[in-house]
């Protein structure tokens, strides 16, 4: 299994914080908000690779990052997608296409998710869970208890735990569970990310991957606390 982390945006609503610091960079409890996400990735036994997508602007910072890190067992590749700014930016899944193409991933499972996620339940039990579905893919599900914030991620309506619907940003909220940005694709399914974006797809967000995802092949959800 190998790992994109998904870390090209420029977080302009956190300005002046991250206008010379990737979010994913910023400092949380001492230490940068990716090394906690780094430390629940290395519990996984699958992941043989770990590969950071980035834009040109923050390229540098995360090979400095990642060479502090040579130590920590998965090797850690770097990926500049030559963006410099919001305009020309690839999106989150078409940050996901640059590095399966460039990586060559097309025959790999991919545990993708967000750069800037921080979360504390286990990624190795998630895995564990989504090895006993079979040819399918997973996306890690939250409740929030509150239909009003539910409109600021992406709805979730499940048949036992496979997904019936994804909306990205929904106006009419059916539930209070949410996608989050942490997914596993099988390898049957990455290839597919091509063919969504010819079909024109929207390359931002990577959630609306998913939503097209959903009636084409095997998308189960699972749910996490903390």
């Amino acid at each position: 299994m190998k790992v994109v982390i998904l870390a090209a945006g420029y977080a302009t609503r956190l300005y002046p914080l991250t206008k010379t610091v990737a979010k994913p960079l910023l400092p949380v409890a001492g230490r940068p908000m990716i090394d906690h996400l780094l430390d629940r990735l290395l519990q996984i036994d699958d992941v043989d690779g770990v590969h950071v997508v980035t834009n040109h602007k923050f390229a540098a910072s995360f090979l400095r990052w990642a060479d502090a890190h040579e130590a920590t067992g998965a090797p850690i590749d770097v990926h500049d997608d030559g963006t410099t700014s919001e305009d020309d930016r690839l999106g989150a899944i078409g940050d996901m296409r640059f590095v399966v193409e460039r990586a060559r991933l097309e025959g790999d499972d991919l545990l993708v998710v967000a750069g800037d996620n921080l979360f504390d339940y286990s990624l190795a039990d998630y895995v564990r869970w989504w090895h006993g579905k079979g040819e399918a893919s997973a996306v890690a599900l939250y409740d929030v208890g509150d239909v009003e914030l539910v409109r600021k991620y992406s709805s979730v309506e499940l048949d036992d735990e496979r997904l019936v619907g994804f909306v990205e940003k929904p106006e009419h909220p059916q539930t209070t569970l949410v996608a989050t940005a942490t997914y596993l694709f099988h390898r049957a399914h990455v290839p597919l990310v091509q063919r969504y974006l010819e079909e024109g797809g929207s390359p931002d967000q990577p959630g609306r991957f998913v939503a097209w995802l959903v009636p084409r092949a095997p998308v189960y959800g699972y749910r996490f606390e903390g």
